[in-house]
């Protein structure tokens, strides 16, 4: 459950940021080439969402941190190079595509850039082993060795009373194991199991 909210906080955030990117990076291609005009956006709405994403779709409770920044700038390197490689691609096909047609592919391509990304995210960049859930643990029956215990009445002497009840769960918190983040060498470095 926790990685469903944490991924609809990434889609709303990344999501978000990568519909202002694509109104931006056309509108700065007029000034300047397509590729650089990319390479600038995706900079800045790389630090933008390391910084979103740090804070409130993985709930570290602080910035991001330079080496956050560093290693989300890997995936983010991946994205860009998908993008890229997209939309050259149409231009290899379709000249002059439009502009609609070109924020379609863009978007595509952004789309599925974005899932590597949450995946990377989520296991190597911000892992940490503060991240805890509960779970419900059965509770050993604490009455005596025969499920007995012993109760008072108003008689001088104990009696003794059959207690036939289940044993109730409690909740415990279980911590994963810290995953060792990925060093920021490159993509393969950052797919690689740690």
């Amino acid at each position: 459950m926790k990685s469903l909210t944490s991924f609809a906080r990434f889609v709303a955030f990344g999501g978000g940021t990568g519909v202002l990117s694509s109104l931006a990076v056309p509108l700065l291609a007029a000034l300047m080439p397509w590729a650089l005009s990319n390479a600038l956006i995706t900079i800045a709405s790389t630090v933008l969402c390391t910084e979103l994403h740090a804070r409130y779709t993985f709930r570290t409770g602080s910035h991001a941190g330079l080496r956050r920044h560093w290693q989300s700038a890997g995936s983010a390197a991946a994205a860009y190079a998908a993008t890229s490689v997209a939309v050259f691609a149409l231009h290899a096909i379709q000249p002059t595509p439009g502009m609609l047609t070109e924020q379609l592919v863009y978007l595509s391509a952004s789309g599925l850039a974005g899932i590597g990304r949450f995946v990377i995210l989520r296991l190597f960049v911000f892992a940490t082993g503060a991240d805890a859930t509960a779970t419900d643990v059965t509770a050993p029956n604490l009455t005596g060795a025969h499920g007995e215990t012993t109760k008072t009445t108003g008689t001088k002497e104990p009696t003794k009373a059959t207690v036939t009840t289940a044993p109730k769960p409690i909740k415990v918190m279980i911590t994963r194991p810290r995953r060792t983040p990925a060093p920021a060498a490159g993509l393969t470095a950052a797919l690689s199991p740690s």
